[in-house]
């Protein structure tokens, strides 16, 4: 017993970094979390966008937060975590504001949500980094399943605020921003909240030191490579450090794609593509979905965005401990098939979970969790145990994809590797995204009937496709993992 509460506290060596690290990403990920499910009902709602062109244009942001994200990797590498993260949480600020503040559209998508992909792609690579960065060998497995945890603190706070908007304001109500006297909508009042819960971030990232790194021999901090920078002007400083930037990071690139294992590592991120698109949809298929089916002021934010972020906090730290001898590719398998089958829960007809509402778990979700009162509609435990199952496959895989990628990373080349990891999504993302618009104006539409339990079943056997390909290509794709099972 002693020696399993002791995985528990082996990060408490860790340098600061590693928690102010923790502090910025669990604000960064509040104010994602909280713009993330509002953008396709912000672009119908209040830009006019059908559901088809909401679509492209989330297939547009998405597939450019992945296209920035493998350019700005190298460049994470090459001038420093630190850096990195002041222009990505500025970024961010800036864009949000755009998008707070004025609801037309060419001004919004050429200077807030476009631009916010950049902001977003800068925050993807250089946060995992600085957690194998700011954790040696004992320490990184749970260092990735804290890290896991607290990224779903940050998204239940998420989904409990999308709720509480909406329920003070209604679904399509309005805010006066004050000083301002800027009436803005429901939606865009959530921008506000997320603006404002990025700008901690900015001030504790200000906090980290230069140069330090957690090793195995303990915590080292090594000195600037260029101090001469210092005492350049400021242009021709700027100039030789662009310059420098752009050779270093065409070096990383080349060494990087010359690696062997790195294409065997991409076959296996095309496969698990198809798993990690559950929550694409659920981000941005199942909100219009939720509110066409239960209805206007229905509490979407917590069905999804907060309840299975509780289930994940509470699971996540306790597998890590559990299961750290176990493989990486074999959890990955086991667990994205228990997330892909989730999916069918919604495939199925509502009235076969009308039992389990009239039951005291249904009261329990429905009446207790959701605050829902009155007769239950079977349609919130369907929904319920698809989370619930998806939560519990999400436990077992995902964290251990983050640590998989870092684990096969040569030193100095983390981001880059967590970046050029994202390259399978370009094609994915975008024809995803477009055909989440696609399903919901031919399966779900806003008014006309509705066929949504076939519109899962094909994004359930599109998911399915991770296992089964993990399976079936174990032997060419898995790479050995020292210390652990196969």
């Amino acid at each position: 017993m002693k020696s399993f509460f002791s995985k528990f506290t082996v990060l408490k060596d860790a340098p600061r970094e590693l928690w102010l690290v923790y502090l910025a990403y669990l604000m960064e990920i509040v104010a994602y979390g909280i713009l993330n499910p509002v953008l396709t009902l912000w672009l119908s709602s209040d830009l006019g966008y059908s559901d088809a062109h909401a679509g492209y244009v989330i297939a547009l942001w998405s597939t450019l937060i992945s296209l920035f994200t493998v350019l700005v990797g190298s460049l994470t590498d090459a001038v420093g975590i630190k850096k990195t993260f002041v222009a990505g949480f500025l970024i961010c600020i800036f864009t949000r504001a755009v998008m707070t503040v004025t609801a037309t559209k060419w001004t919004v998508l050429t200077f807030g949500l476009l631009p916010l992909a950049l902001g977003e792609a800068l925050m993807v690579p250089v946060m995992t980094a600085a957690v194998k960065r700011y954790s040696n060998t004992k320490q990184r497995s749970m260092a990735f399943s804290m890290y896991y945890a607290l990224m779903n603190v940050g998204f239940a706070c998420a989904g409990w605020m999308f709720d509480h908007i909406r329920n003070v304001l209604g679904e399509h109500g309005t805010f006066v921003i004050p000083l301002l006297g800027l009436p803005i909508s429901t939606y865009r009042s959530m921008f506000l909240v997320s603006f404002l819960a990025v700008i901690p971030g900015l001030i504790i990232i200000y906090f980290l030191r230069d140069g330090v790194e957690a090793t195995d021999d303990g915590v080292v901090i090594e000195s600037a490579e260029d101090p001469e920078y210092e005492e350049d002007r400021i242009l021709a400083g700027i100039y030789k450090k662009s310059r420098e930037t752009v050779v270093k990071t065409g070096q990383i690139f080349k060494e990087v794609c010359g690696h062997p294992t790195f294409y065997r590592f991409l076959v296996f991120l095309t496969l698990v593509v198809g798993v990690r698109l559950i929550f694409y949809h659920m981000h941005y298929t199942f909100p219009k979905y939720g509110l066409r089916e239960l209805g206007e002021g229905a509490p979407i934010g917590r069905l999804f965005g907060m309840l299975n972020p509780v289930l994940i906090v509470i699971l996540v730290p306790i597998a890590g401990a559990l299961t750290q001898k176990i493989s990486a590719y074999k959890m990955i398998t086991v667990g994205s098939f228990i997330s892909a089958f989730s999916v069918f829960f919604m495939a199925m007809p509502p009235q076969w979970f009308a039992g389990l509402a009239e039951s005291w778990f249904g009261s329990l979700i429905v009446h207790t969790w959701l605050g829902v009162q009155g007769p239950i509609n079977p349609l919130y435990m369907g929904i319920t145990m698809s989370v619930i199952v998806l939560s519990i496959g999400e436990t077992i895989w995902s964290p251990r994809l983050y640590e998989y990628t870092a684990a096969i990373a040569p030193k100095g080349q983390e981001a880059s590797y967590m970046a050029f990891s994202i390259l399978p999504y370009f094609l994915a993302k975008f024809f995803v995204g477009s055909l989440s618009g696609l399903l919901l104006q031919h399966y779900c539409p806003a008014e006309g009937a509705r066929h949504s339990q076939q519109m899962w079943f094909v994004i359930g056997s599109m998911t399915m496709l991770t296992p089964l390909g993990l399976v079936v290509l174990r032997k060419y794709i898995q790479v050995k993992e020292s210390g652990r099972e196969c």
